[in-house]
Parts: structure tokens; sequence; C-alpha cells
């Protein structure tokens, strides 16, 4: 029976877009309702704020990782063609190299040439991609699912606050909405955690304090101009 091993890595670029998205989606939108009912606006005005800061918030999130995605993507092509012009002028040299990195991985450097040789007459390019550069198909960068990950989720993150905004008490619409906020945010630092393979604790503390921290500091800046205004 063959052994399957199930790594965490070949998740790396969709579960940080994930994460990314919701995170900011939650902590953004809620901070900028929570600022805006600190001003005592009314239901309506906070919940157009709501609706405006989730649309930008999922296109800009979206824009944003298209373009850094798909600068690091043109970045491995390059790196890539040029290994493959190398490969074509410079054989020998370019199995030198990958020699030389098995060596330092530990074979013996007959074994190390054997390998080299026999892993390029094979897909050389392949060879020195993963070897050399670092580059694998798993962790190739991918600019349309990272940026509809990223806007899809953010919605998703932004729709907390913005769902809670129409049930809750206009009385407390600032301390519903941190509250509801909150409790999402350390499941989602939590289930981030626990995805990603690292303890779970850590994971929901750091979401849970930069959210209080921009929700706390959005609602004095909404107080303090709502005063000043009123």
């Amino acid at each position: 029976m063959r052994h399957r091993e199930g790594h965490r890595s070949g998740r790396i670029g969709w579960l940080r877009a994930s994460v990314l998205g919701a995170n900011d989606g939650i902590v953004s939108t809620a901070s900028l309702v929570v600022g805006v009912a600190a001003a005592e606006a009314a239901r309506h005005d906070v919940l157009v704020a709501g609706v405006a800061g989730l649309v930008a918030g999922a296109l800009s999130m979206a824009a944003g990782e298209y373009v850094s995605v798909s600068s690091q993507a043109d970045t491995e092509r390059a790196d890539l063609a040029l290994e493959k012009a190398e490969l074509a002028t410079q054989p020998i040299a370019e199995e030198d190299e990958l020699t030389a990195i098995y060596e330092r991985r530990g074979l013996d450097p007959e074994l190390a040439r054997t390998v080299a040789r026999k892993l390029m007459a094979k897909d050389a390019l392949a060879a020195h991609a993963r070897d050399e550069l670092g580059l694998t198909e798993e962790l190739a960068a991918r600019p349309l699912q990272a940026a509809l990950a990223s806007a899809a989720t953010f919605a998703v993150g932004a729709g907390v606050p913005i769902v809670t905004i129409v049930f809750a008490p206009a009385n407390g619409l600032s301390l519903a909405v941190s509250v509801v906020s909150l409790v999402c945010l350390v499941a989602l630092g939590a289930i981030a955690a626990r995805t990603g393979g690292a303890p779970t604790g850590i994971g929901a503390l750091r979401v849970a304090f930069w959210g209080t921290l921009a929700m706390a500091t959005t609602a004095g800046v909404g107080r303090l101009f709502g005063t000043t205004v009123g």
C-alpha cells in the first residue's frame, strides 16, 4: 500500500489570501461602522457606511492581491526563462551547480553528480527550478486565485458587522458590532492557525488584539469628531 502524507505547504497560497481577506473584512468594516456609530450617526447612515466599506474593500483587496501576486508570478517566469537559457548555453556549468547543491545537502560528490545527471536527463528545468530556485507547482503564484479568494473572503468577513447592524439595538450598536466581530475574529484566528498547523491560542490572540485596537481607536476618533461637530 502506498504511503501518503498530507502536508500543509500546498495550502499556503489560498490560506494566506483567505485569512487576510476575512480578517481585513471584519476588522476594517467593523472599525468603520463603530467609528461612525460612535459619532452618534443614525442606523441607516452606519449601514450605508458599512456596505460602502464592504464593496470598496473587496475590490481593493482583489486588485491589490492580483497586482502583488502577478508581480511574484512575473519574477518566477523571468527566473525560469533565465534558467532555461543557461541550460541551453551552459549545460555543464548547470550540472556542476546542481551537483554542488546536492553535496551541500549531504550527498557524496559521486552520488551528487549521478543524481544531478539523472534528474537533468529527465527534466533539467524542473530540477533546477525546484532545487536551485525553490519553485514548485504547488507553491506557484496564482494571481487570479488569490484575488478572488481575497475579495470573496473580505466580503464574507465584512458581512459580519453589517448583519449585526441590522439586528442590534440602536442604543447598543457599537458594543454589539464590537463583541460579535471580536468573537468572529477569535474563531477565524483559531481556525486559520489549526489549518496551518500552528497553536490555535496564539492565532486567536493576535487577531483579537489587533481587532480590539483598531475598533477602539476608530471609536475614539468617531466620538471625538461627533462631540466636536455637535
